[in-house]
């Protein structure tokens, strides 16, 4: 049987301070339709602007992971994100009414509880599953952070974590299954070394922080002279370390508290993915920026995915969007070096252009002349120019624009090109345009077969002239 999507049944909310900054902060969940995903929304300002759950919008990672769209921000919403996503809540609304998510005992447990009081409920659509069917990897030799997902059959979650303390040790967290998380992740809450206090205290890091939604690891051998300046500097009584190497005024709900604590930040950081996946983590030393890089991974994987369920159809008796002399307008290449015919296809996320080969071509003469082969390099041009097409397509006056590519990765050539192909150029925006600065992913098809496909890095230059 297939599995519905889900929301709630009714609006709920929490209040509480926001770990950073230390105001209230009051969150509601609101009930959303299917294909929604999760979005916030910052109620407390004009117009009540929304911000998408996804990881393009990923703009700080430092001590929790934060969200921009369109200038507006929101912080620290991973452990609202790991409460929905660990419950099998594919959209909500979610209305804060402040920059960041209150911290709520640092876990995912009293959103979690919020949820299950406002009641999940089923939605009349099928739940949209991104099935991973090769590995993905993501390594930060900096951080140390290795993320790898494999195939299978249902999502899973392993973590290793070790930050050389003798406290924590080498830690392990297993998540078989997420029907798991609510009985043995949401509950486990952040961790944080005692030396970092006085310097994250003195930043005004951690204005609502509290030593008691935190476990405080010693690390080294603390006098208690210094453990109680610290208690007065967060305005709290006196405490006194315990045998397991932490602050006494709390007790560990399992011994790999910490290593949980981990996997529930991963676990909301690939909500980020905006799907629910079908694949085995391993995660060695996860961290927000790991985590969120390696969603954005996922998330392209999944257009790749997409991309390729979606061969585009060339028929040549329906006009096209743009001819080639509308071609000309926009690009500033001429011949020999205008390599786009048409665009028989051109929206907001992406376009389709053709190139028609022929024997007269220049390069052919030289490439090679007993067996005529359409050089690699031309492709990759021919593929630019249209992907120029797509980014000058964004701004009012693409004749006072170019674009010059800065990077291309990963190319990879299907079989070769020749003289009486026609050449289908497909591109799609791999993330919204930042400073002028985009991404495209590309593939290249004669007929229904995959010939070139590759991603893209260009930048849009306002000419001087």
């Amino acid at each position: 049987m297939s599995e519905k999507q889900k929301t709630i049944t009714s609006e709920i909310s929490l209040t509480g301070k926001g770990l950073h900054t230390g105001i209230d902060v009051t969150l509601t969940f609101k009930p959303a339709s299917a294909g929604h995903g999760y979005v916030f929304c910052r109620s407390d300002l004009p117009d009540k602007p929304l911000i998408h759950a996804v990881a393009e919008n990923v703009v700080e990672t430092t001590r929790g992971t934060t969200l921009e769209e369109n200038g507006v921000k929101v912080a620290t919403i991973e452990h609202v994100l790991a409460a929905l996503n660990g419950l099998g809540i594919d959209n909500a609304l979610i209305e804060i009414k402040g920059p960041e998510a209150p911290i709520m005992g640092g876990s995912s447990l009293k959103f979690v509880e919020a949820l299950r009081k406002a009641g999940i409920k089923e939605l009349d659509a099928e739940k949209d599953y991104f099935i991973v069917t090769e590995k993905i990897t993501f390594s930060d030799e900096e951080r140390g952070a290795d993320l790898i997902v494999y195939p299978d059959d249902h999502l899973s979650i392993n973590v290793l974590i070790d930050y050389n303390s003798r406290v924590l040790g080498n830690q392990y967290a297993i998540l078989n299954h997420p029907e798991e998380f609510e009985r043995e992740i949401a509950n486990c809450r952040t961790f944080v070394f005692f030396h970092e206090l006085e310097g994250l205290a003195r930043m005004n890091k951690i204005k609502g922080g509290d030593m008691d939604n935190a476990i405080v690891i010693l690390d080294r051998k603390v006098e208690q002279a210094e453990i109680d300046r610290i208690a007065d500097l967060f305005h709290k009584p006196h405490i006194k370390a315990n045998s397991e190497g932490v602050l006494n005024n709390i007790d560990l709900h399992y011994p790999n508290e910490p290593a949980r604590h981990k996997l529930l930040d991963l676990m909301g950081d690939i909500a980020l993915v905006g799907k629910p996946l079908k694949g085995k983590i391993v995660a060695t030393r996860p961290g927000h920026k790991a985590n969120t890089e390696f969603a954005r991974l996922i998330r392209q994987a999944i257009k790749k995915a997409n991309a390729k369920k979606d061969i585009p159809v060339y028929d040549p008796t329906i006009p096209p969007v743009m001819d080639v002399l509308e071609i000309r307008r926009r690009l500033p290449h001429r011949y020999p070096f205008l390599l786009v015919d048409k665009i028989i296809k051109l929206d907001e996320e992406g376009i389709v252009g053709i190139k028609n080969l022929t024997y007269n071509e220049q390069f052919f003469q030289g490439h090679f002349p007993e067996e005529p082969v359409m050089p690699g390099v031309m492709q990759i041009e021919a593929m630019a120019q249209v992907g120029g097409v797509l980014v000058l397509s964004t701004v009012p006056d693409p004749e006072n624009y170019s674009t010059y590519f800065l990077k291309i990765e990963r190319v990879k050539f299907k079989s070769k090109v020749v003289p009486g192909d026609t050449l289908i150029f497909k591109l799609v925006f791999s993330e919204p345009m930042r400073r002028g600065i985009v991404t495209m992913y590309g593939r290249a098809y004669v007929g229904n077969k995959l010939v070139m496909e590759g991603e893209m890095m260009a930048q849009i230059v306002k000419n001087k002239s």
